[in-house]
């Protein structure tokens, strides 16, 4: 499916009602058309809002059940908005502006869509990094501390893999938080991420040294090479650029137990940067946000020390 809306006025023509919503969700769960998960018929016709009913059993589907709108109370015609904002954020989305452009009660609910959405920017069976890969640590957040390098404490370990395409410049990323910085944590970052007989570029930290045993042809880059030369710089580039977004659209204030989803909405903008297409965007989230598994309320904040995020207040999370 490749019909989207190109622009605002588009949008708002496409979009008036919650059957049209529901009809669109529908032509891109069901690519192939509809078929009934009982018995396999390919005739069903709408009831309600979400729901439809096979013509030959009258087993009833929800267009919305296994998705990020499962139990939703609000209208598809408002969710549809917020990924249209959202995907039109150039420097990315706060709860706080979805709250305000939507008009929504509670911070929380902005808050928690905002989660929803961002684990539908990772898409499942997603292909990995090919060619040359440079792969490298950083600390992030958490406040400063004396001790510095690989053991600095107080911040989360982000590591990051990125497609060096030459004279195109700077390719896809992907990153992640890990543990630590051993061999457990970054062979098994660069299996999810990078294709195997791919050449991953490191400096000489031992953490790496397993990457040739998992079948891959590793380049060390060390930081006395040249003068002048500097090791790794695409993927300091792509560290920085992250560090630079979460201070500037979240003022830095995002927690450990968070941070993945700020990756993945970091990740999901930096290999889309090219795009001219807004509705495009629009279209590959929704399309990814029926791949996907719900989300929870409460399983957003299991992990969340402190109070939960309240109207006009979040501990730890812009």
């Amino acid at each position: 499916m490749r019909e989207y809306p190109r622009n605002l006025e588009e949008f708002e023509a496409s979009f008036p009602s919650e059957e049209a919503c529901r009809d669109y969700l529908c032509r891109i769960r069901w690519p192939n058309g509809f078929r009934c998960a009982r018995c396999g018929s390919q005739k069903a016709y709408p009831i309600g809002t979400v729901l439809y009913q096979c013509a030959k059993c009258r087993y009833q589907t929800s267009v919305i059940a296994g998705t990020i709108f499962q139990d939703t109370h609000k209208p598809l015609r408002m969710w549809f908005r917020a990924i249209w904002w959202v995907t039109g954020q150039k420097n990315g989305a706060s709860a706080l502006g979805l709250k305000r452009i939507l008009g929504l009660g509670s911070y929380q609910t902005a808050w928690s869509w905002l989660h929803k959405m961002r684990t539908a920017m990772v898409r499942p069976g997603r292909d990995r990094l090919t060619g040359v890969v440079e792969v490298d640590e950083s600390y992030v957040g958490g406040e400063t501390s004396a001790k510095r390098g690989r053991g600095a404490e107080g911040k989360a370990l982000v590591v990051v893999a990125v497609e060096d395409k030459a004279d195109k410049g700077v390719g896809r990323i992907r990153m992640a938080v890990v543990p630590d910085a051993s061999a457990e944590s970054l062979t098994p970052f660069v299996q999810a991420c990078v294709q195997e007989g791919s050449t991953v570029r490191t400096d000489g930290w031992r953490g790496y040294d397993k990457l040739k045993s998992a079948g891959y042809n590793r380049i060390v880059e060390r930081k006395d090479a040249c003068v002048g030369h500097k090791p790794l710089k695409l993927a300091h580039l792509a560290i920085s650029l992250l560090k630079r977004w979460l201070m500037g659209t979240h003022q830095g204030a995002t927690s450990h137990e968070h941070l993945p989803y700020y990756l993945d909405e970091f990740v999901f903008r930096f290999n889309r940067r090219t795009s001219t297409h807004r509705g495009l965007l629009f279209l590959t989230l929704l399309q990814n946000s029926v791949l996907g598994q719900p989300l929870p309320y409460k399983k957003i904040v299991k992990h969340v020390r402190g109070p939960k995020p309240k109207d006009h207040y979040m501990l730890g999370v812009a």
